[in-house]
C-alpha cells in the first residue's frame, strides 16, 4: 500500500483520494482551532497561496486528541479557519491520528517518517518537557506528539520529511519550494 492507496474522508462524507493528488506536492497536515500553534494557518495558507499553481496541495485534517483543542465541529472549524485565516485550501473531517481510531492516512504516513525530535529552541524545550509527562517514552515512538504536525509528501508519492510543530514554517516553506 503507498500514499496513492489511501483515502480521507471529507467534511461531507465524501471520500478523497490521495490519488487525486498524483503528481503533486502534498502536506497533510493535522491541526486545531484553539492551540498555542494555530497560527500555522497563517504560514500554511501563505505557502498554498504561493506554490499552489505550482502542483502544491494541503489536506488539513482537524484532529482534537491533544488537550481537546479542537472542541468544534466541521462546520465550526471550518467557519474558524475562514474568518481567522482565509483558509482556502480543504479542511477534512475531524479525525483521530494516534490509537485504535486513528485514520488509515495518519497511520501510513508515520510507518513512513517516524518522530525524529523537536530540534532546538524554548519550543522544543516545553514540548520535550510536556510530553515526558504524557508518554515517557514519547522519543522511541512514531505516534503524533501535538496539533500541526506536517508530513511532506513529494510528486511521486514518497513521504519525504515530517516536520514537528516546533519546527520553523520558514523551513518548512523551503523544503516545499525545493520540490516544487
Amino acid at each position: 500500500m503507498g500514499f496513492y492507496d489511501l483515502t480521507v474522508e471529507k467534511t461531507n462524507g465524501e471520500q478523497l483520494s490521495m490519488k487525486d493528488f498524483e503528481g503533486k506536492v502534498v502536506m497533510v497536515v493535522n491541526t486545531a482551532t484553539g492551540c498555542g500553534f494555530t497560527p500555522h494557518y497563517e504560514d500554511i495558507e501563505r505557502i498554498y497561496e504561493a506554490y499552489h499553481e505550482q502542483g502544491f496541495e494541503v489536506v488539513d485534517v482537524p484532529c482534537n486528541q491533544f488537550a481537546g483543542q479542537t472542541p468544534g465541529n466541521d462546520d465550526e472549524i471550518h467557519e474558524f479557519c475562514q474568518l481567522n485565516y482565509n483558509t482556502q485550501f480543504p479542511q477534512m473531517k475531524k479525525a483521530d491520528v494516534n490509537g485504535e481510531n486513528a485514520i488509515e492516512l495518519f497511520k501510513y504516513l508515520k510507518s513512513q517518517k517516524g518522530f525524529e525530535g523537536f530540534g532546538k529552541g524554548a519550543k522544543a524545550l516545553a514540548m520535550s518537557a510536556m510530553l515526558k509527562t504524557i508518554d515517557k517514552d514519547y522519543k522511541n515512538n512514531p505516534e503524533i506528539k501535538w496539533n500541526f504536525t506536517k508530513f511532506i509528501v513529494d510528486r511521486q508519492g514518497n513521504v519525504v520529511a515530517r516536520f514537528e510543530p516546533t519546527a520553523d514554517m520558514k523551513e518548512v516553506e523551503k523544503f516545499v519550494a525545493s520540490l516544487m
